[in-house]
């Protein structure tokens, strides 16, 4: 019988659990493993991705703390800090971005909606984002000073309340094998801030799936991505109070993958979003999911995983991301 797992304080945003589908014309063309896709793409509309689970977390702590104010960081094209102006919006609060760029003359895509949504924008430049804990005190403050009490959220919401929203994931994933029958030989995703592994891992210790995790790192190095990782989850297992013994060894990461650097495209990758698309009606984008599946594409090439596999792709969302990118499709 399957343990409960302690999670903390949540509210309800995502349309959970979200489906497993499989990739039929797209496992026979690649000639390897059975590939399945959990959309998490489609766990709501303006909320999509994987971002809002982290987000049902984090706003209920938000609010049994009294903030009124989310503050969060990303790049201009942030789909977590979409998703948080929007969450934030849902709940009567107010929300500020700090967002690595430079504004620009007509909003597209992801700012697009932080901008309609009304959301406060600090613009800072690569330098000021790498000292952005600054940043955040100086913000903080200021608000402070205007009787606003704010609640920081970190990059990509990847620490260890964050994480608590791919724990879920997981064991809505363990519930969906035993539902449809089938075990699945590892489970895939991109990997841009740490957080979302991190939940899988936890919740395949907590859950004891057997499927091994696996991650592509689409910026950094899986060196960096390997202690992020483990710093969360031991995050996470503070926050709890349990202990589930995880170590550096538990952490899978493809390197490679990352290709001309972040949120920059290779033609092959773009080829091979356009060719999901033709076969699957799946929509991949440029930055995370697009890179993750070329990476895993390859790796099947390279006969990592065999025929009668059976691999279960996240697809974390991204689509409002994809269209600042249009030239390159």
């Amino acid at each position: 019988m399957k343990k409960p797992f302690p999670y903390p304080k949540s509210i309800s945003l995502a349309h959970r659990p979200s489906r497993i589908e499989h990739l039929e014309r797209l496992s026979r063309e690649l000639n390897g493993p059975e590939i399945y896709i959990k959309r998490d793409d489609d766990t709501c509309c303006l909320l999509s991705g994987n971002k809002v689970r982290k987000l049902e977390f984090f706003i209920a702590d938000a609010l049994n703390k009294g903030a009124d104010t989310l503050i969060t960081c990303g790049g201009l094209q942030s789909n977590h800090a979409r998703t948080t102006a929007i969450a934030a919006k849902r709940y009567g609060l107010g929300c500020h971005l700090i967002l690595r760029g430079k504004k620009t003359e007509i909003p597209d895509a992801n700012y697009f909606l932080d901008s309609l949504v009304g959301a406060e924008v600090t613009f800072v430049t690569k330098s000021q984002y790498l000292n952005r804990k600054e940043v955040f005190d100086k913000l903080e403050k200021r608000l402070l000073q205007h009787g606003k009490k704010s609640y920081s959220i970190p990059e990509g919401g990847s620490n260890g309340l964050g994480a608590m929203g791919y724990v879920r994931a997981m064991e809505e994933i363990h519930d969906q094998m035993e539902q449809m029958e089938i075990d699945f030989d590892a489970i895939i995703t991109a990997v841009g801030s740490g957080g979302t592994y991190a939940g899988l891992l936890i919740g395949k210790k907590f859950f004891n799936v057997r499927a091994e995790v696996i991650g592509f790192n689409i910026a950094a190095t899986a060196r960096y991505f390997v202690k992020e990782i483990l710093r969360c989850a031991r995050e996470s297992e503070t926050l709890l109070k349990i202990n589930l013994h995880l170590s550096r060894k538990d952490i899978k990461i493809i390197d490679g993958y990352v290709g001309r650097g972040y949120a920059k495209s290779r033609p092959e990758e773009i080829a091979l979003i356009k060719r999901v698309a033709k076969l699957e009606g799946i929509i991949l984008d440029p930055v995370y999911t697009g890179k993750a599946l070329f990476g895993l594409a390859d790796q099947i090439k390279k006969g990592k995983f065999e025929k009668g596999q059976k691999i279960l792709f996240i697809h974390t969302g991204g689509i409002f991301g994809l269209f600042p990118y249009r030239e390159w499709f």
